[in-house]
């Protein structure tokens, strides 16, 4: 077993605030002040039938990219280039795997409060039950409710924070973050390809990794015009695997200067790049801002599986990666600090990136 250092995350803790899925349930009308968004960041609520759609993000064929497939692997160079997000089909993931692990999702958020509050957040551990990113008692607050785990490697989970009363919660996690694992190992395996280096050249840069999971609730919400899911943010991550609600919509990425709304694909995994991708390709690939948009009927729940380094790792750009043509973009730092610095903060975009490690230059 690791030890009690190891299980406690120590990367900073966020503020208790309340359930906003209590609020909901309580008065399905209520919205108090400390949700309602400053104008400059309300979302435009788009109609479903025209908004601008995922389908312009591009979409790999996983299996044929595990396969070596030239115009799968050119799509993937792209995808991270010039999107920074894109949407994975034929992953392997069985459809039972998916469908067990949204349902533990969705049991959790139906437990009584008094039992969700068993898990809640605890002390400096950033894992369990509660939200993200709250750092001052006058901030903004999002219109989610999350739980946070860490995942993998499977001697550094903290079980507390587990819902052992929900039957088949702990194996639905189990299965599923085995298999996404594996879908991880294989889309960095490619990209250290693309980067020019043998399939484990990423790996061998950022050594063993944690997997982590952020479970997410989104009530609905009477004026979702007001209201944000999560605030726009990059991911602070290697890279993310989202499963998407399938008949709910939610996610918006920021593409050149546009929100695009990314329409759920039935069985589909949407795949980020995260910070730690863009620092270690020297801005070679980007990690982009996204956010999450409620609507006034349904609830939506989403899983964010993020590939992480350890603590001590220091994070920088990797040295195929810098040349004459391309100075270093980015300085080191532990990838701890790293954490430490964006959890004591609230979301701001990519600031905390450009803020902490981007180097300014006449250039940029």
């Amino acid at each position: 077993m690791g030890s009690e250092d190891e299980k406690v995350s120590d990367w900073g803790k966020s503020l208790t605030v309340p359930s906003v899925q209590e609020l909901v349930r309580n008065d399905p009308h209520s919205l108090p002040e400390r949700y309602i968004q400053l104008h400059r960041d309300r979302p435009v609520v788009p109609d479903m039938a025209v908004a601008p759609s995922s389908f312009d993000i591009p979409i790999i064929d996983f299996a044929l990219l595990a396969k070596g497939d030239e115009d799968e692997t050119r799509k993937l160079d792209l995808a991270c280039k010039e999107w920074g997000f894109f949407q994975i089909i034929n992953h392997g993931v069985p459809e039972e795997v998916l469908l067990k692990m949204k349902a533990a999702i969705a049991a959790f958020f139906e437990l009584p409060l008094e039992e969700k509050n068993k898990y809640a957040q605890d002390g400096n551990d950033f894992q369990g039950y509660g939200q993200a990113y709250v750092a001052s008692e006058d901030q903004k607050l999002d219109w989610c409710d999350m739980v946070f785990l860490i995942t993998l490697p499977h001697e550094i989970r903290n079980l507390k924070y587990w819902a052992d009363t929900i039957p088949g919660f702990k194996d639905a996690i189990d299965r599923y973050s085995k298999e996404a694992q594996k879908v991880a190992e294989e889309l960095c395996a490619n990209i250290s390809l693309l980067m020019g280096m043998d399939k484990d050249g990423l790996q061998r840069s950022y050594g063993k990794t944690k997997q982590a999971m952020r479970m997410n609730y989104y009530p609905p919400c009477s004026r979702p015009d007001l209201v944000i899911g999560i605030n726009p943010h990059s991911d602070p991550d290697i890279i993310t695997l989202l499963l998407q609600d399938d008949e709910v919509p939610g996610l918006q990425i920021r593409h050149k200067d546009e929100w695009i709304l990314v329409k759920p694909i039935h069985n589909a995994i949407v795949v980020n790049v995260g910070d730690v991708l863009e620092i270690l390709s020297n801005g070679m690939y980007k990690s982009i801002e996204h956010r999450a948009i409620t609507n006034e009927s349904k609830a939506r729940l989403s899983l964010a599986t993020i590939m992480i380094p350890y603590d001590e790792l220091e994070i920088g750009p990797m040295e195929c990666a810098v040349d004459d043509h391309r100075p270093r973009m980015y300085a080191n730092m532990k990838y701890l600090d790293y954490l430490r610095y964006i959890f004591a903060r609230k979301m701001e975009g990519k600031a905390h990136l450009d803020n902490t490690l981007k180097i300014k230059s006449s250039f940029s």
